[in-house]
């Protein structure tokens, strides 16, 4: 799937000249946590419900203590005038986000979930070329696993044989799996590891790579960390 099957659109955007107190009123009215800045067909900017956290109009604007008169003669505080923009500007041009994080709309949404992930952020701009046509947010991801997570048909029943040979090659494509210290046998639907653990999170990993193989009825794990094992001294 890619951004283009999961994206919200139309997308709500505002003007760099829209005001804080109807940036608001949108959010609230549409239920959204941010509204991108267009201009002239432009992303410019995103206003997030973070941007609005510190206002003076609420007494949330920070408060900073008291300084000497003879300090500030010296130097101001680096931030300060910053911050007094922040809370106390009017507009969408001065309280917004300038360095808006985008992806394509052919983005896989493995990389989106990477991008949200990384820069610890709920949504992403949708661009087609420069022009935007939609957001992908967390919640986006979360509907398509919905959608995706839905059995299309019962599990079939499918033999030990089967069921060994489709697990090994899960098995294989992990990084945690060690072939070498570990076997895998199984009886009536029944999943039985044997060998050596290095460790404490594997037998989770292996039972839920069991689980997920159709025809598997339960998973034993017999194996014993390499710290439980008996000295050979």
């Amino acid at each position: 799937m890619k951004a283009k099957d999961i994206m919200t659109t139309p997308v709500v955007t505002i003007t760099p000249d829209t005001s804080v107190r109807e940036i608001a009123a949108l959010l609230l009215e549409r239920h959204i946590s941010a509204v991108p800045v267009v201009e002239s067909g432009r992303l410019v900017g995103l206003v997030s419900e973070g941007d609005l956290l510190h206002r003076h109009e609420i007494g949330t604007d920070r408060g900073w203590p008291a300084r000497s008169w003879w300090l500030g003669l010296i130097r101001s505080e680096p931030g300060l005038a910053a911050e007094y923009v922040k809370s106390h500007a009017r507009c969408a041009c001065d309280i917004m986000t300038r360095e808006v994080i985008t992806v394509s709309e052919d983005a896989p949404i493995a990389e989106i979930a990477t991008v949200l992930e990384t820069h610890r952020i709920k949504r992403v701009p949708v661009l087609r070329g420069e022009r935007l046509v939609g957001i992908v947010s967390r919640a986006n991801l979360i509907q398509a696993l919905a959608v995706r997570a839905r059995p299309a048909k019962p599990p079939r029943a499918t033999n030990d044989d089967s069921i060994r040979r489709q697990l090994l090659a899960e098995l294989e494509r992990q990084p945690w799996w060690r072939p070498s210290a570990s076997n895998v046998i199984v009886t009536d639907g029944i999943v039985h590891y044997w060998g050596i653990l290095d460790y404490d999170d594997q037998p989770d990993a292996a039972r839920v790579a069991a689980e997920n193989v159709p025809g598997v009825r339960k998973v034993e794990d017999h194996r014993m960390r390499i710290a439980d094992l008996p000295s050979m001294l």
